[in-house]
């Protein structure tokens, strides 16, 4: 099975999704399970991961209706609020559903760059692991030397770096970016999913080679038997349509063996979100 492991929906209204901005007015639109599809069959992908884009409860409920209706749709990494006290609760009622596989909060966004070395939110991380749920960190790279104080607290949570923690790619920057990256893999527990690449590049005018550097960084720190394929659709959209953005992976990948193309693109995800599990 090849499975996407990580891609958005909504229904686009200006008040929710403040951060689609007039550079990205092709993201102004709705993006919905049928629109995927189209896609996901081109490009012959099997399943995916649908993530949380909207920071309420009312989002993770919303996808996990929609994993319902789409059968493609293998897991869910929704919203809870970690902070929250009662968040077990939250917890425990999503973990009744067996496509909740994970939780992802917005850390990038927080103004505050300590904001997950805070002792609310570290408790509502401690509980993830009495649910089976993973974490996806979504972090820039001045965010890395807090998140290796962060992941070390918890040496039992299974953690995902989405989108290899957005690099400089379009200036071509690999320090410090390359030794916090290696410092993270170094910790059994940390995945690393290599999507939102485009995005990071110059949107008009990448080429594949570009993101050859960074990704021989992730491979060679992570290995294939920790890295998840994932397309960041439709966020990628801005700088490559889907088929491109699998490509990239695809054709780096050429003088892999079949046992690592099928990590990357299928297996390890399986193993990651543990989306067999029921």
């Amino acid at each position: 099975m090849i499975i996407d492991a990580h891609q958005h929906f909504w229904k686009y209204n200006a008040s929710e999704y403040g951060w689609i901005d007039d550079r990205m007015a092709v993201l102004k639109n709705d993006f919905l399970p049928n629109k995927l599809k189209k896609h996901l069959e081109t490009t012959r992908i099997d399943g995916t991961i649908a993530v949380q884009a909207r920071q309420t409860i009312e989002e993770t409920e919303w996808l996990l209706r929609l994993s319902d209706q789409f059968d493609f749709i293998k897991g869910v990494v929704g919203w809870v609020n970690l902070r929250d006290k009662k968040v077990k609760l939250q917890l425990e009622r999503f973990s009744k559903h067996p496509k909740f596989v994970g939780v992802r909060h917005v850390l990038h966004d927080e103004e505050d760059d300590d904001f997950m070395l805070r002792p609310d939110f570290l408790c509502g991380i401690k509980l993830l692991a009495e649910f089976d749920l993973t974490y996806d960190i979504l972090i820039f790279p001045k965010h890395l030397p807090n998140t290796l104080k962060f992941i070390s607290y918890f040496p039992e949570q299974k953690f995902v770096i989405d989108h290899i923690a957005k690099p400089g790619i379009k200036n071509k920057i690999m320090d410090p970016w390359m030794n916090d990256m290696k410092g993270a893999a170094e910790f059994p527990n940390v995945y690393c999913k290599v999507s939102g690449m485009v995005t990071e590049a110059d949107w008009q005018n990448w080429k594949a080679t570009d993101f050859y550097p960074y990704l021989d960084v992730v491979f060679e720190a992570f290995g294939t038997e920790r890295i998840l394929f994932g397309s960041d659709w439709p966020v990628c959209s801005l700088a490559g349509d889907y088929g491109s953005v699998f490509k990239i992976v695809f054709d780096y990948m050429k003088n892999f063996s079949a046992n690592e193309r099928e990590q990357i693109f299928g297996t390890t995800t399986e193993k990651f979100y543990n989306i067999n599990k029921n």
